[in-house]
């Protein structure tokens, strides 16, 4: 993870928004007091998703179970 000190990322603020989005990879910023992380708003909602399916009762033992089946078996559209 890349780590930046606040003043700088105050001055390079637009191209730390383009590299967090193109790499996917987190940028620290750091201050006096406290740091963050900046992520792309992308990667920010794939984790708010996953955890999202993770707080669901039995998904998680459901995309288990899933993963083990061949794609070849799936059906083209969902049961439900």
């Amino acid at each position: 993870m890349t780590t930046i000190k606040a003043t700088e990322a105050r001055a390079k603020l637009y191209q730390l928004l383009d590299q967090a989005a193109e790499s996917h990879e987190p940028i620290q910023i750091t201050g006096r007091r406290s740091s963050a992380v900046l992520i792309s708003e992308e990667d920010w909602r794939s984790i708010q998703e996953t955890l999202h399916l993770l707080s669901i009762p039995g998904m998680r033992e459901s995309i288990r179970k899933g993963l083990k089946i061949p794609a070849e078996k799936c059906s083209e559209k969902p049961g439900w």
